[in-house]
């Protein structure tokens, strides 16, 4: 685990574990968490992902490890630590009876915003997310989109210094979901607010992650940016080198009498697949060597679905009937 200085770090976990029904939902977690960091909890369901952000909020107490959330231990501290934190879980815990400002002021008098501050901060979230036009409209009325929308605003309210998403995206539709991407994305780059992430979505993971944790029964079998996990894991890289449409089955037969791997005609020259990187500037060198002109070469690198499964593996007996119940 890298070591960051306390003046840098949002979340510092050593060793946590906590126990369920004789069994570990969390065990012997540790992760670092930068202030202004996007870290993704990945997992399958009962990995561990929900159990460890109900511990760093201090809704659940550990069995074992240290932790410091914003500098003070959750199981101490866990009002000061709720105070200053904002969670988002899977389903909006929003009244439906009441408009969108009403729920927003009723959280934001539980977080103690009062008077002219409150009812500026709900003027603001109401048209940051879209939401001004219908304001007054009973949130019965809202679509999943939208109701999603007002629980990040809802989530806001306070100014806190971080944020837990718990699968903030889930059962939404793509236009949906894109929303909600773009509203998590200016959380990062505009108000550089510490986001923890939890979800299934490996694409959304990639996108707005910069580092992540793949968890499996509770531990973190692998922590690191997306592109660092890529770099990690010898998976198969193709490559595609773009030559004169003439010379397209001579670049294949000298890449194949290479022993460069498998390779193809593409409408632009010729593709071929090796087992790591350090391969490519040798096939290059090749057809250079051949007298081949090259005008493109363009690989693809293992995106964070295929390093998930390289690392995961189809989940083991031990991970439960699919269900997030840890």
């Amino acid at each position: 685990m890298d070591l960051l200085s306390p003046t840098e770090r949002a979340v510092s976990v050593e060793g946590l574990v906590r126990w369920f029904g004789g069994r570990p939902a969390v065990d012997g977690l540790s992760i670092e968490v930068a202030r202004g960091e996007t870290f993704g909890l990945l997992g399958h369901n009962g990995a561990g992902k929900t159990t460890t952000i109900r511990l760093l909020n201090g809704v659940l107490s550990r069995d074992a490890g240290l932790v410091s959330v914003l500098g003070m231990d959750p199981a101490i501290d866990g009002e000061p630590v709720r105070a200053r934190t904002g969670v988002l879980t899977e389903t909006p815990s929003l009244d439906e009876r009441l408009t969108a400002r009403e729920n927003l002021a009723f959280f934001g008098r539980l977080y103690g915003v009062t008077g002219r501050r409150l009812h500026d901060r709900v003027r603001t979230l109401l048209d940051l997310f879209g939401l001004k036009d219908r304001a007054d409209d009973r949130v019965a009325q809202f679509s999943r989109g939208m109701k999603q929308r007002l629980a990040l605003a809802r989530t806001l309210v306070h100014e806190p210094d971080m944020l837990f998403l718990d699968e903030p995206t889930a059962a939404l539709d793509p236009v949906a979901a894109r929303e909600v991407h773009e509203l998590i994305e200016a959380f990062r780059r505009e108000q550089r607010r510490t986001v923890i992430l939890c979800t299934h979505n490996l694409v959304e993971a990639e996108r707005l992650c910069d580092r992540v944790a793949i968890m499996r029964n509770g531990r973190a079998i692998a922590i690191g940016s997306p592109a660092e996990l890529a770099r990690s894991i010898r998976a198969p890289v193709t490559v595609e080198i773009e030559v004169r449409p003439e010379e397209r089955e001579r670049a294949a037969g000298i890449l194949r009498e290479g022993g460069f791997g498998e390779s193809a005609l593409s409408r632009t020259g010729v593709t071929f697949r090796v087992e790591g990187r350090e391969a490519i500037p040798e096939g290059v060198a090749a057809l250079a060597r051949a007298g081949l002109a090259i005008y493109r070469v363009a690989n693809t690198e293992p995106d964070l679905e295929t390093v998930y499964f390289a690392l995961y593996g189809a989940p083991s007996p031990a991970e439960g009937d699919g269900r997030e119940t840890l």
